[in-house]
C-alpha cells in the first residue's frame, strides 16, 4: 500500500458513518486507485464534492432535491425500469436466488469419515491376507495325492451336493442387500451333517419365500416415499417471502416501491446492476445475522456520546450525529478498538444502531420519510493510523454496498484544512448527484451552516444550538428566533409580558465576547424600571446559554440588550415563554 502523505497523518473519522453514498462500481474502482483514498476518513472524502468559499463554509455543488417515491410521479423510462426490476425479483425468488447456499459439512464430520475410511482399509487388507493364507497350502502339509488314472474317482453323495448348492443359493440372495453379514451366514451354510433330499427341497422353498418377502418389503417401503417428494416440490414452488427493513420485495405493500427505487437510483436505473446490488445486500444481511443483531446487547454507555440520533431537520428527516473527538479518551478508544474481538463488536454495534434507526425513524411510505441527515463532527479527531483503521474501512464498504440512497444531506462541521484538500482531489471522480448531497463547514461557520438545514431548537448545545436533554423549561416545540448582530453595534429584544405571570427566556450568542443585560419596563406611565440582569461582558468561555426569569405583577415588557464591540458580526439565538402564576409556583 502506498505511503500516506503527511497531511493525512492527522486524518480522523474512526467511527463508521450511518449511511454511505451510493457509487457506481466504475467509480469505486477509480477511487481505489487514488493514493488519497487509502484512509477510511478519506473514503468519506471520496463521497463528497464541494467548492470552498471564503474559507468558512463549503457549499455543495448544486442543491440536491429528493425525488418522489410515488410511481405516478416517475418518468416513463423509470416506470418501465421499476416494472422490469420487479419481474426479475419474482423470477429470482422462484429460483431461490435470495437463499444462502447450504453450508459445507463441518470439519469434524470430514475428519471422522476420513478416520473411518483409514480404519476400514487396514481391516480389509488384514482380512484379505488371512484369506490368502488359508488358500495357500501350508509348507509342512503333504500335497493331496492325485487319483490314479486307472482308478475311478470316488463319487460323493449327490444328495449332499444338491443340498449344498441350494443352501449357497439361498444365502447369496440376502448377501447382496447386507454385505456385512455375508461372512457369518456363509459359516452357517457349512453343513454339519449330510442332508437328505427331502430336507433339500424344504430349504429351497424356505429360500424362495425369503426372497419374495424381501421383494415385498422393498416395494412397500418405496411406495410411500413419493409423498414427501411431492410435498417438497410443492414447498419449493412457493418461495418464502423476503423482507428488507421490514418491507417485502414483492406484493401489494406500498412501501415496496420506495425500497426498490433506492437500489435503482443507486445504479442509475440500470436494472441488472440494481438487481445484483439487491441480491448481494439480501444475502449479506442473512450472513451477517441482521435479524438476531437487532436484539443483541453490544454497546456500552460511553458509545452513546460517539454516535446518536437527535431531532429532525427542517424537512422532517431524522438527524444522526457522529462525534469523532470522543475517541481522544484513551480508555474509550481501547474499549472500542483494543483488539480484534472489540473491533468486531464495534462494527456490529454500528450496524445495529443504523438498523434500529432505519426501523424506528423511517416509514418508507411513498410520500413519507425514507432517508436521513447526517452530521459529522471532525473536531479534535484522533489520528487515522490507529487500531480502528481496518474496522472503519470495512464499515464504509458495508454501508456503501448495502444501504443505498439513505442520505438526504450530509453536513461536515469543524472541518480541518487537510480534509478540504483530500475532498478537492477526489471531486473529479464523483457524480453530480453525490456532490449535491454534501456540505462542509470550518469551525467558524459550522453552527450557521447547520442552522440552514436544522432549526436551532433541534441542534444540540455542543454544536451551537439550544437543544438540551431533560430541559425543564423549553422543548423542541418552542421555536428559536435567529438574529445577526452587526459589528460594533447593539441589538435590543423586547418580550411583552402580562400581569401576574412569570416570564422565562434563554439566549445564546455564538462566540460571545459581547455585553449583555436585561430589565423590566412596565406599561403604566410613571412605573419604575427594574434591573433584572446588570449589564456585563460575557467572555467566550462562559456557559453557552444565558437563562433568565422574572415574576411580574403588572403588564410590561422585558428588554434584553446585547452589545457587540467586535469587528465581526455575531449570530444571536433566543426564545421565551410566559407562564401563569399557577404554573410558576
Amino acid at each position: 500500500m502506498a505511503e500516506e502523505p503527511q497531511p493525512q497523518a492527522v486524518a480522523a473519522a474512526p467511527a463508521p458513518e450511518v449511511v454511505a453514498t451510493e457509487k457506481a462500481p466504475a467509480e469505486v474502482e477509480k477511487k481505489a486507485e487514488e493514493p488519497a483514498a487509502t484512509d477510511a476518513a478519506e473514503a468519506e472524502a471520496e463521497e463528497t464534492g464541494a467548492v470552498a468559499d471564503d474559507g468558512g463554509a463549503i457549499e455543495a455543488t448544486g442543491s440536491f432535491k429528493e425525488e418522489s417515491n410515488l410511481v405516478a410521479d416517475l418518468p416513463d423510462p423509470e416506470k418501465k425500469a421499476l416494472d422490469e426490476f420487479k419481474q426479475l425479483i419474482v423470477a429470482a425468488l422462484a429460483a431461490g436466488e435470495f437463499n444462502l447456499p447450504p453450508p459445507p459439512p463441518p470439519p469434524k464430520a470430514k475428519e471422522a469419515a476420513a478416520e473411518e475410511t483409514k480404519t476400514e482399509e487396514p481391516a480389509k487388507e488384514e482380512a484379505k491376507t488371512e484369506e490368502q493364507a488359508k488358500e495357500e497350502p501350508k509348507a509342512d502339509e503333504p500335497a493331496k495325492e492325485e487319483p490314479k488314472a486307472d482308478e475311478p474317482a470316488k463319487e460323493e453323495p449327490k444328495v449332499e451336493a444338491a443340498a449344498d448348492e441350494l443352501k449357497v443359493e439361498v444365502v447369496a440372495e440376502p448377501a447382496a442387500e447386507e454385505p456385512a453379514k455375508v461372512e457369518p451366514e456363509a459359516e452357517e451354510v457349512k453343513p454339519a451333517e449330510p442332508k437328505t433330499e427331502e430336507e433339500a427341497v424344504v430349504a429351497t422353498e424356505e429360500g424362495t419365500k425369503t426372497a419374495e418377502a424381501i421383494e415385498e418389503t422393498v416395494a412397500a417401503t418405496s411406495e410411500p416415499a413419493a409423498a414427501p417428494d411431492a410435498e417438497a416440490k410443492a414447498e419449493a414452488a412457493a418461495p418464502e417471502p423476503v423482507l428488507i427493513w421490514g418491507v417485502p420485495l414483492v406484493g401489494d405493500d406500498e412501501r415496496t416501491d420506495a425500497v426498490l427505487l433506492k437500489f435503482l437510483r443507486a445504479r442509475e436505473f440500470k436494472v441488472k446492476e440494481a438487481m445484483a446490488m439487491l441480491k448481494s445486500a439480501v444475502l449479506w444481511r442473512k450472513r451477517f445475522g441482521i435479524a438476531s443483531l437487532l436484539d443483541a446487547d453490544l454497546a456500552f454507555p460511553e458509545l452513546e456520546k460517539v454516535v446518536f440520533y437527535r431531532g429532525a431537520d427542517r424537512e422532517g428527516h431524522p438527524v444522526c450525529y457522529n462525534v469523532y473527538g470522543e475517541f481522544q479518551d484513551k480508555e474509550l478508544y481501547e474499549k472500542a478498538f483494543g483488539d480484534e474481538e472489540k473491533r468486531e463488536r464495534f462494527l456490529k454495534w454500528r450496524i445495529q444502531l443504523l438498523e434500529r434507526g432505519i426501523l424506528s425513524q423511517l416509514d418508507f411510505a411513498p410520500s413519507g420519510i425514507c432517508s436521513m441527515v447526517q452530521v459529522t463532527d471532525l473536531k479534535n479527531s484522533p489520528p487515522m493510523l490507529g487500531k480502528h483503521r481496518a474496522v472503519t474501512r470495512q464499515a464504509v464498504t458495508l454501508l456503501q454496498d448495502n444501504y443505498p440512497e439513505f442520505i438526504a444531506k450530509k453536513v461536515f462541521i469543524n472541518v480541518p484544512w487537510w480534509y478540504l484538500a483530500a475532498n478537492k482531489m477526489m471531486s473529479p471522480f464523483l457524480t453530480q448527484r453525490t456532490k449535491s448531497k454534501f456540505v462542509f463547514a470550518s469551525q467558524a461557520k459550522s453552527p450557521e451552516t447547520l442552522f440552514r438545514y436544522i432549526a436551532p431548537e433541534q441542534v444540540p448545545v455542543q454544536f451551537g444550538g439550544l437543544f438540551k436533554e431533560d430541559d425543564p423549561e423549553f422543548t423542541t416545540s418552542d421555536s428559536v428566533t435567529e438574529l445577526t448582530i452587526k459589528a460594533s453595534s447593539k441589538e435590543t429584544i423586547e418580550i411583552p409580558v402580562t400581569e401576574n405571570s412569570t416570564i422565562v427566556w434563554e439566549l445564546r450568542v455564538l462566540g460571545w465576547e459581547v455585553s449583555y443585560g436585561a430589565e423590566f419596563t412596565p406599561d403604566a406611565e410613571g412605573g419604575y424600571t427594574v434591573i433584572v440582569q446588570k449589564t456585563r461582558k460575557v467572555p467566550a468561555n462562559e456557559e453557552p446559554i444565558m437563562k433568565g426569569s422574572f415574576k411580574v405583577s403588572e403588564s410590561g415588557k422585558i428588554v434584553l440588550t446585547i452589545n457587540n464591540p467586535a469587528s465581526k458580526k455575531k449570530k444571536l439565538l433566543y426564545r421565551s415563554k410566559v407562564k401563569s402564576t399557577s404554573e410558576s409556583v
